[in-house]
């Protein structure tokens, strides 16, 4: 292909604690880079990636971006997975007037308001409540009706935004939430975490959590002798082959949200194919097994800053912002508008409550009734089980 390859330079968390979803989206984005240049790659140049480990470190980040702006050694920058990939680079993508699309970073823009700043995360214009809006509004309508919720959250920046949402969607399904308990992201042991959640016996135990303290809360909840209405809610674990192959049928009965499940609903046009290739080449990778979570959206990630270069023909910052705030994009998680800061027009989060696994494998997991759709109405696949040990045993 004639001239220079097109530079796209990003940090990724290869290593650490969120080296699981970092390792799937880099596949997922190198799938795209083999595809693209096989066709002719991107205005007749072929594409690189400079994919650097920001290690999971957040005080990694902005010295990787400040190495790719001041150097000048990339065209474009792309944005990391998640908050603690993307936030710490914000000024300095702000201050040089950079596009950047970021990979599901929950509500990232709203304390920078930058106007060329993209999110590629179903959560909407509203993002802290769209993530827990379906687990709250199901649980509501459960018989017993729920009162109350109690809240166990990593003590985390990244915890923030979904507990302003788990608050605002509980208050307005008339739930209580009594208790908040906070805990380091270094701690082994949950079980003083759910005692002091028990002494107000919730009718909702509300988890918000990363990868690691996910498997640590979904085991202390089933040793225990607790038996709310519901489980679950903001977990970042669940969605992870790696956190589901440890948990096995301890995840039973768990609720949660996902983004993207081989549902019907949800078979948009290229994400099978998509799936069927990242799956062969994850194997005997770190990249999760199954990528339901993270390489769609990783995929459609590069999709959406491909069709902004193709339509504007070039790499002009501004001109590739001022695109993509205005175009509907073809993406294999289906057409994708973004709105107000950012984040997608329209919100399509789904709550999935785990059911029916028999063993470790992730075979058991790979099943479409593995993870049951209660909401929203469009896209579900089953109805809530309550109370939580009564879905712990259900067979499907």
């Amino acid at each position: 292909m004639p001239g220079s390859p097109i530079k796209i330079g990003y940090c990724l968390s290869l290593s650490g604690g969120l080296a699981a979803n970092g390792q799937t989206a880099r596949l997922a984005h190198e799938i795209w880079r083999d595809r693209l240049n096989a066709s002719g790659g991107l205005l007749g140049r072929e594409v690189e990636l400079i994919c650097v480990d920001d290690k999971s470190d957040a005080t990694t980040v902005a010295g990787i971006y400040e190495q790719f702006i001041s150097e000048s050694n990339v065209d474009l920058l792309l944005g990391g997975y998640g908050n603690n990939s993307i936030t710490p680079a914000m000024p300095l993508v702000m201050e040089n007037r950079k596009f950047l699309i970021g990979l599901m970073a929950l509500g990232e823009n709203i304390a920078f308001g930058y106007d060329q700043f993209f999110a590629m995360i179903p959560t909407g214009t509203e993002p802290n409540a769209a993530l827990t809006e379906g687990f709250f509004a199901t649980a509501a309508t459960q018989v017993p009706r729920p009162k109350t919720v109690a809240i166990v959250a990593a003590d985390a920046p990244f915890s923030k935004n979904p507990i302003e949402g788990a608050r605002a969607n509980a208050a307005k399904n008339g739930l209580e939430v009594v208790s908040e308990t906070k805990y380091a992201l270094s701690t082994r042991d949950f079980g003083t975490f759910l005692e002091e959640a028990q002494k107000s016996s919730p009718d909702i135990l509300f988890y918000c959590a990363y990868l690691n303290d996910s498997i640590g809360l979904i085991r202390a909840i089933a040793a225990s002798d607790m038996n709310p209405l519901v489980v679950g809610g903001a977990m970042i674990g669940p969605q992870s082959s790696s956190v589901q192959t440890q948990l096995g049928p301890v995840i039973n009965g768990i609720v949660n949200y996902e983004y993207w499940l081989p549902v019907p609903a949800m078979n948009f046009a290229g994400v099978h194919e998509l799936i069927a290739e990242y799956q062969q080449r994850a194997k005997g990778t770190a990249a999760d097994e199954l990528g339901y979570y993270v390489a769609p959206f990783a995929y459609a990630q590069a999709q959406v800053l491909e069709q902004a270069v193709q339509a504007t023909g070039g790499l002009e910052d501004s001109a590739l912002a001022e695109f993509t705030r205005q175009a509907t994009f073809a993406t294999v998680v289906g057409d994708v508008t973004f709105g107000r800061l950012g984040e997608w027009a329209v919100p399509r989060v789904l709550t999935v409550q785990f059911r029916g696994i028999g063993s470790n494998d992730i075979s058991e997991f790979a099943k479409s009734q593995a993870r049951v759709v209660v909401a929203p109405a469009n896209y579900a696949s089953g109805e809530l089980v309550v109370p939580y040990r009564a879905a712990a045993g259900a067979a499907q």
